[in-house]
């Protein structure tokens, strides 16, 4: 078992050439090449795959075989990325409260990222999906902070945090956390829960995400529903109704080496199947 990540080999998964230094525009620079390099993505789940986040499984899959991964995935592995460059790393637990109504209480089921740099405190998210952040956000209330793609902002309410995104003009909360440090056996409980439990949506759909900052988009996969979202309010959706078409679009939009056999035609046929009932 290694103890180190393979440094070079991560950069060149991601088409990282620049400084290790644990300063700011490294931290920048890094985190927007991973979310486009990387993409989110729940096969595993689907496939009924293990989910592993010890590091040698988070580097083999997604640096190795060109596969991407939910939250604790991205962020653990990030996580290894900056620790091994000198930044002071701490992990977090949030509540997502992305489309839910008021009040509702979900399970601390997100991870995402401390980091304490020359006294300041950023926070980093490789791995939220179709909100993923494409820039690390200062841990200051009440600022609006500029990204590659959507402006962001944190508010506090009853001593908690609250990240909201600005999505066509409205602020929508995306997850609420605090800064108690997580750690690996508490990321191991949550996430085996949402790869295993028979009505996650991790195991009943299939969900892929990644955001292309050259062209100022987000690319959104829903079982076979394909949205391209464009930063300027457009959206285009298509249907995909073939597992060669749904192959295709994971291959091309989200740059994915897809594992081989015919488990995932197989389970890509029941994801269609599933959305022409719920349709009909």
């Amino acid at each position: 078992m290694s103890s180190a990540i393979d440094l070079d080999a991560y950069f060149a998964r991601i088409g990282y050439e620049g400084a290790r230094e644990a300063n700011e525009r490294t931290l920048r620079t890094l985190h927007e090449h991973h979310t486009q390099a990387i993409p989110f993505e729940n096969l595993n789940p689907l496939l009924g795959l293990p989910v592993k986040l010890d590091l040698d499984s988070l580097e083999q899959k997604m640096v190795h075989q060109n596969r991407g991964g939910y939250c604790f995935e991205q962020n653990l592995l990030f996580k290894h990325v900056l620790e091994a460059i000198g930044f002071s790393v701490k992990g977090l637990a949030a509540r997502i409260r992305w489309n839910l109504p008021d009040g509702r209480i979900t399970p601390r089921g997100h991870m995402l990222l401390l980091i304490n740099l020359d006294g300041k405190n950023y926070l980093a998210d490789t791995g939220f999906g179709g909100l993923t952040l494409t820039d690390p956000l200062l841990l200051e209330p009440d600022k609006i902070q500029e990204t590659t793609h959507e402006s962001y902002r944190l508010i506090k309410e009853d001593g908690l945090y609250i990240e909201q995104a600005l999505v066509r003009g409205e602020w929508k909360s995306t997850y609420s956390f605090d800064l108690q440090e997580q750690f690996l056996p508490d990321y191991e409980v949550s996430s085996w829960y949402l790869s295993n439990k028979p009505d996650s949506h991790f195991v009943t759909g299939l969900i892929a995400a990644r955001p292309d900052v050259e062209k100022n988009l987000r690319y959104a996969l829903h079982n076979n529903k394909l949205s391209v979202h464009h930063l300027d309010g457009e959206t285009e959706k298509r249907r995909l109704d073939t597992p060669a078409e749904i192959r295709e679009v994971l291959e091309t939009y989200f740059q994915l080496t897809l594992p081989g056999g015919n488990e995932l035609d197989e389970k890509l046929q029941q994801v269609i199947n599933s959305e022409k009932e719920t349709t009909s």
